[in-house]
């Protein structure tokens, strides 16, 4: 049975307290579908929201199966949550989805035990037919369909689903709330459904209604338009409009009494009538059992009102043993290793099927080093010297000066360029990697941590993919920049500057996406970034020095730059230095600080993705 005990929630809005949930009171027990219904704004989705935990309540409490979720909160698979529109990856089957989901929530010990949790979930929605269709050929009644699959993996007993049927023709509507219907009353589950739709009302158990964050009533669809004195359920908005929700709320608490005991004489009626499981009655507590007996349902008691002394030391041991036989049963959580690789494998298959990715990604990886290599031969040319003999002839002795000096300009300004080129390229390929690696999948990632995902595993998932790219991604460009353009230094020591360079740009823009509020948001700081990082890494044009102090930290194209220079041959070096006014930087030095960008843009995407934002 789920209990809200006089809950409030509010929040902040421009330094006033804004009241969205204003003492909400209600009981539901197992086998029984609500309905919560308003108009546009009543506080439906945040009541949901509150009563699954991802809204704290300001004030009151939840309580489950006797447990105050204040004190015990929600095991993840004990509760469901299907958001309003379709979460699901496009490219996958419905199998896969639904799998994939197993695999993250239930820890199985064989295959066969795994297939026992999919093949259910697939056959009490309907979908074993269309199993291995891709989502992206899904009408959108599949598409909710695959939702409510993908939370019944774990079985769940409560049920919470926020406007499911919204956007569905009226046929779709229909078989979803009597799948709905169904999976309450024959699997001993609780389930609440949000929506705004009036009609078939005669398919729940009962029906909350809210206005201004306030019950106006919940009881039977049968007696809610007695209640409200309209001739058809369509009436009961209009009719709400005509005082505030505070009235309402006070006129409700003088007849709910009467409308609870309807409710409980028609459940008894639906067990008679076999609508709801036998196996209800037995499995059932003893205080459920009593319900069947219709007394009207009381008010729960003061908080502070004390047990009487016959019930305290039975009812508590009887309670906790209750408790931990359900704990007992309930599926336990896979391992952070086993998220981690089931994480891991989707990514990969998401990355194969996006042709469009795919396709993006071989241009990237063919074409911008064939770009680089078009200047190779700019920067082949041979350094010439300074002799060391003095020519009597003063003006071709000037000649020669000046000859050396542009060949050395000339062939600094083209090894430094090239060096540049390199990085601002596979910058953009980091940009491109990451950008929107977390924020395009917010939704997805937020529904699957509230099913027990970690944090950590989904993290560790996304660096391991990344870090596959960024190796592919350096080594080739230089591998076919080298067989044009042999570095003019320490090979090794430049191919471990180009890692990191990516690296850290694809760290940077990972840290964005987990921090930005949508993938447009980081896509578009992400471009600004790499954008920046040409000249603001003073390669070009020195910076003024004391803007350059302050700037300089956080430009990892300038430090990638900077220590391939200085693991150049001295005379190239030399020559480098003749055209370039930024004071470079030892790469022992470069090294650490690449390293602390990448460590730094991993912390900022732990806490990203740690971090709840659901809307």
């Amino acid at each position: 049975m789920l209990q809200a005990q006089h809950i409030s929630f509010e929040v902040d809005s421009h330094g006033e307290s804004l009241i969205l949930l204003n003492n909400i009171s209600f009981e539901v027990p197992t086998s029984h579908f609500m309905a919560i219904v308003g108009t546009s704004g009543c506080g439906k989705t945040t009541l949901l929201k509150t009563i699954a935990g991802i809204n704290a309540e300001t004030d009151g409490h939840f309580c489950w199966d006797g447990r105050n979720l204040a004190e015990d909160d929600f095991d993840p698979s004990e509760v469901g949550y299907v958001p309003q529109f379709s979460i699901a990856y496009e490219s996958l089957t419905v199998d896969e989805n639904v799998e994939n989901s197993a695999r993250l929530r239930i820890k199985t010990h064989s295959s066969d035990e795994l297939y026992d949790y999919i093949d259910t979930a697939l056959a009490e929605t309907g979908l074993t037919e269309i199993a291995d269709r891709q989502v992206k050929f899904l009408s959108g009644g599949q598409k909710r369909r695959l939702s409510l699959a993908m939370e019944l993996v774990s079985q769940p007993r409560l049920l919470l689903c926020d406007e499911v049927t919204s956007g569905l023709d009226p046929q779709s509507s229909r078989e979803m709330v009597k799948l709905l219907k169904e999976i309450a009353h024959q699997q001993q589950r609780v389930v609440i459904l949000v929506t705004h739709s009036l009609e078939d009302l005669n398919d729940y158990d009962s029906v909350l209604v809210l206005h201004e964050g306030s019950v106006a009533y919940h009881g039977s669809p049968r007696g809610i338009t007695h209640y409200f004195g309209v001739s058809d359920p369509t009436g009961i908005y209009k009719k709400l409009a005509d005082q505030p929700g505070e009235k309402w709320a006070k006129s409700w608490e003088k007849h709910k009494e009467a409308y609870y005991d309807k409710i409980q004489r028609e459940r008894a009626e639906k067990i008679a009538n076999g609508e709801i499981a036998e196996a209800t009655i037995q499995a059932s507590s003893d205080d459920e059992k009593r319900d069947l007996d219709l007394p009207p349902i009381k008010q729960p008691l003061p908080a502070d009102m004390p047990p009487l002394p016959h019930e305290v030391e039975t009812d508590k041991t009887a309670d906790d043993e209750a408790i931990n036989d359900e704990k007992a049963k309930r599926p336990k959580r896979p391992g952070p290793i086993s998220q981690f690789i089931t994480l891991l494998e989707r990514r990969w298959k998401i990355f194969f099927r996006d042709r469009t990715q795919l396709i993006l990604q071989l241009v990237m990886i063919v074409l911008f080093p064939i770009m680089v290599a078009l200047f190779s031969s700019k920067g082949q040319e041979p350094l010439n010297k300074y002799t060391s003999q003095r020519d009597d002839n003063i003006i071709s002795e000037i000649q020669q000066k000046i000859a050396v000096e542009q060949n050395q300009m000339k062939v600094g300004s083209a090894v430094s360029g090239i060096i540049m080129f390199e990085i601002i390229l596979l910058g953009l390929m980091g940009s491109n990697n990451s950008a929107r690696e977390i924020a395009g999948e917010r939704p997805i990632m937020e529904k699957e941590k509230y099913a027990g995902l970690r944090p950590s595993a989904y993290l560790t998932s996304k660096v391991v993919f990344l870090a596959a790219l960024v190796a592919i991604q350096s080594l080739w460009m230089f591998a076919f920049v080298e067989f044009f353009w042999a570095f003019r230094g320490e090979s090794i020591t430049h191919l471990i500057f180009l890692i990191l360079a990516n690296a850290a740009m694809t760290s940077t823009c990972l840290a964005i996406s987990a921090q930005s509020g949508s993938p447009e948001q980081s896509s578009l700081l992400s471009i600004y970034l790499v954008g920046f990082q040409l000249p603001l890494s003073g390669a070009v044009l020195a910076l003024p020095t004391h803007f350059e102090q302050i700037i300089r930290p956080f430009i990892s194209a300038y430090w990638a730059w900077s220590g391939s220079i200085s693991s150049l041959d001295q005379n190239v070096y030399n020559a480098v230095k003749v055209v370039v006014d930024t004071t470079l930087t030892p790469y022992g030095i470069c090294y650490s600080v690449l390293v602390v960008h990448i460590i730094v843009s991993l912390i900022i995407a732990y806490i990203g993705v740690q971090r709840s934002r659901w809307d």
